[in-house]
């Protein structure tokens, strides 16, 4: 039997504060080799590459946390595979502020070693991305979203997803020439999650012409 969304938008809220909670504890610190007697600027400038990681990462689990948010305002019950994939969803997000920080940490080291910690970022990711997509899907082929949602609409939301699965992977080609470059890529998929597009809230005395 399918059940009420409520608890599982609670839980998955809880999920993505602690991460972004633990992303700061382990990005924004200075690392053992920061340089001695040189002063706090020159320890700053040391540790640029953390602060990127860590701008970087917020921006993408700040866009998880919108997409999530704007995709189950439309769902009104639930099922068990419905779940299992939610769960899938928040185990890849739960692993990115190990990621970011194996990343920040080896962008100072041989190129191998930044490719193969980029690789697992884009990874994490990308994983994230590709369960939203299945959860979408889910929802739609299961009839698990509100019935007034026009079919148009939830069409072009799908749509929209698959922009992330794309985008991670061309950050992932980037990789292989320029790991620092491939991070840059993710702001391009930050800034268009920012406009405003299908499935997002509407503005401010709208909110009666969509469901949820």
């Amino acid at each position: 039997m399918a059940r009420d969304a409520s608890r599982v938008e609670a839980f998955s809220d809880a999920v993505i504060a602690i991460v972004l909670t633990l992303m700061a504890v382990e990005l924004l610190q200075f690392s053992p080799d920061a340089p001695n007697g040189h002063g706090l600027a020159a320890a700053l400038a040391h540790e640029w590459r953390s602060y990127l990681a860590y701008v970087i990462t917020f921006g993408i689990v700040g866009q998880v946390w919108l997409t999530h948010h704007n995709m189950w305002r439309y769902v009104c019950r639930v099922d068990q595979m419905l779940l299992v994939l939610n769960l899938l969803l928040l185990m890849f997000v739960a692993a990115i502020p190990f990621t970011a920080n194996l990343l920040s940490d080896n962008l100072r080291g041989a190129a191998v070693e930044q490719r193969l910690s980029a690789a697992l970022y884009v990874g994490t990711v990308l994983g994230e991305a590709l369960f939203f997509n299945l959860s979408w899907w889910w929802a739609r082929r299961r009839g698990l979203l509100h019935p007034d949602l026009d079919p148009r609409l939830a069409k072009a939301v799908a749509r929209r997803f698959l922009l992330g699965p794309l985008l991670y992977l061309v950050a992932f080609a980037v990789v292989f020439v320029d790991p620092i470059l491939s991070l840059l890529a993710y702001l391009l998929l930050i800034a268009l999650y920012l406009i405003r597009g299908p499935g997002d809230l509407p503005p401010a005395g709208r909110e009666a012409a969509e469901p949820g």
